[in-house]
């Protein structure tokens, strides 16, 4: 398959995900957030994580707002990006409540860079990935600006992708350099990439 058909398909694969999320019920969609939610609290990886690097959500994604509140009153350090998009990449910025931030890039709430504190130690924590949607090895499908693909070639802690199961695809295209995530976690189970087990 060409590079061009790739994309192409990674495009269709987007478009038809965005349309997935953004038909669910809300009613629906807050109990299965909860439910995924509750998986990451129950890591062993999470409850030892000083630090939690992860995006802010949007209306189709998972809500991350309770886990930055959840991490912020476990005195856990809460770190968000801040999109440089001249350059096609982020900063993270540790944040101490969810009045640290302001609309940014393409409208999803960023740090405030004057009075929020740049992060520069990546050596720890774990850090929760975005996606549209991700498959049984790990790998995802992101919004194609691949801000967080430059950021992840560098970042050598845990990564946890969340996603709804209707998202879940067996197989997605990928890259040489592409990186899976080192648990997946669904409303229904935990999947520990390098041991490919199941916990429900």
């Amino acid at each position: 398959m060409s590079v061009k058909d790739i994309r192409t398909l990674k495009n269709d694969l987007r478009s038809q995900y965005k349309k997935t999320r953004a038909n669910l019920d809300p009613k629906i969609k807050r109990k299965t957030d909860f439910e995924i939610q509750s998986r990451l609290f129950s890591l062993n990886q999470y409850s030892e994580a000083d630090v939690i690097f992860t995006y802010v959500s949007t209306k189709i994604e998972i809500d991350t707002t309770r886990i930055i509140e959840s991490a912020i009153a476990s005195k856990k350090k809460v770190a968000v990006p801040r999109c440089n998009p001249g350059e096609l990449s982020m900063d993270f910025y540790y944040i101490n409540s969810l009045s640290d931030l302001e609309s940014g890039t393409f409208g999803v709430l960023e740090p405030k860079p004057e009075t929020c504190e740049k992060v520069t130690d990546f050596s720890k924590g774990l850090c929760i990935v975005p996606g549209l949607s991700f498959d049984s090895q790990g790998y995802r499908l992101g919004y194609g600006k691949g801000y967080y693909d430059r950021f992840l070639s560098r970042y050598t802690g845990i990564t946890v992708g969340l996603c709804y199961v209707s998202c879940i695809k067996w197989q997605l295209p990928h890259g040489y350099y592409d990186k899976t995530v080192d648990i997946l976690i669904t409303e229904r189970y935990i999947r520990n990439i390098e041991s490919r087990e199941d916990e429900k």
